[in-house]
């Protein structure tokens, strides 16, 4: 079962020394094999963003009745390449007045962000990119990151609607990362540590899901809202103010933001696999394939609420996250403490 994560492994030690037998020096030669592991990232993410368009697409059509895609090849899987080329080709607007580097740069960001989150998931035994000791608290960080993106793009466009769009979905994701990241501190308590890798082998014996189910509903809430999906999709509401920060986008520098939010979904679901689910542990297959196997079922859950349930008022949901989210878990923290202190 080792063998694949062995060869990776291997694979990546004979680059970095055929890098250092070309003169580089070891600290350069690590930071090309980095930059060659992003660069596959990228293409891993880019072949799942394609996936899950199509799935998401097939599942809401199957949710509403319909038959989803359905023409461009054998049950419509090439209509997402499709609608890549037509958004490529599409005319690149850009309003006269707005601030063009930030208007620019703003889904650049959004999508590097969320492929920094990459870095530190454990793929299988030992393929993390990163295994960093405080790994937990560095994708916690990074995905709060977005933010900054979202305002830029909502200032940066100069129209009073984006701008609000965008303030409001800064609003929802600030409001939401308080509980999304107390959901979490229930697992680190019990497992004594951020490490990924320390996480997953204390799942061994049982999985954190059962030690920490209102931790894991909590967490599963607040990700929902702060990747902005429904019903928590305030940003996208189109009859209130028309995708919000996105108004003024237009071709592929729209699409980079919902490759993001595709991205970031996956992020999402495999930290939840690595947290709650044992990670890439699991009988018969080999460990590279247990995390997207666990992070996939999570990622169907959110496809079938998003097409289930009606959208929520603004009022509501950020009620909802300061007087319902944040008090369960700090009391799961509460409870958790003294637990782990009566059985010390």
């Amino acid at each position: 079962m080792r063998g694949a994560e062995t060869f990776f492994i291997d694979l990546a030690r004979l680059i970095v020394t055929w890098l250092e037998k070309q003169g580089m020096s070891p600290l350069v030669a690590d930071i090309v094999l980095l930059v060659i592991q992003f660069i596959c990232i990228a293409a891993i993410v880019t072949v799942n963003i394609i996936i899950l368009i199509w799935l998401e697409r097939k599942i809401s059509g199957f949710i509403q009745q319909r038959l989803g895609p359905n023409r461009l090849g054998p049950w419509g899987i090439f209509q997402t390449i499709a609608d890549a080329i037509k958004l490529l080709t599409k005319e690149d607007i850009i309003p006269s007045q707005t601030d063009k580097i930030i208007f620019r740069t703003a889904p650049i960001v959004f999508i590097v962000i969320s492929l920094m989150l990459y870095v530190v998931i454990p793929f299988g035994d030992g393929m993390a990119i990163v295994d960093l000791n405080m790994g937990v608290l560095y994708f916690i960080s990074v995905g709060s990151l977005g933010t900054i993106a979202l305002l830029m793009a909502g200032w940066g466009s100069n129209n009073k609607w984006s701008l609000l769009g965008a303030m409001r979905a800064v609003a929802q994701m600030i409001s939401y990362e308080i509980p999304l990241a107390f959901s979490l501190l229930g697992v680190i308590m019990i497992a004594g540590s951020l490490k990924m890798s320390d996480i997953i082998a204390a799942q061994n014996n049982v999985w954190f899901v059962f030690l920490q189910p209102v931790a894991f509903i909590t967490y599963f809430i607040a990700a929902t809202a702060e990747l902005n999906r429904g019903p928590f999709d305030m940003p996208e509401a189109e009859q209130e103010l028309t995708a919000g920060a996105y108004t003024e986008y237009s071709g592929m520098r729209w699409a980079l933001f919902f490759l993001a939010e595709y991205t970031n979904l996956f992020a999402v679901s495999a930290m939840a696999a690595v947290m709650f689910f044992g990670g890439w542990q699991g009988p018969w297959l080999p460990s590279w394939l247990w995390l997207p196997i666990k992070a996939y079922i999570i990622m169907l859950v959110f496809f079938w609420l998003k097409w289930t349930l009606p959208r929520i008022r603004m009022d509501h949901l950020m009620s909802f996250s300061w007087k319902v989210l944040i008090p369960v878990t700090l009391v799961n923290l509460v409870v958790t403490g003294c637990v782990l202190q009566f059985f010390k």
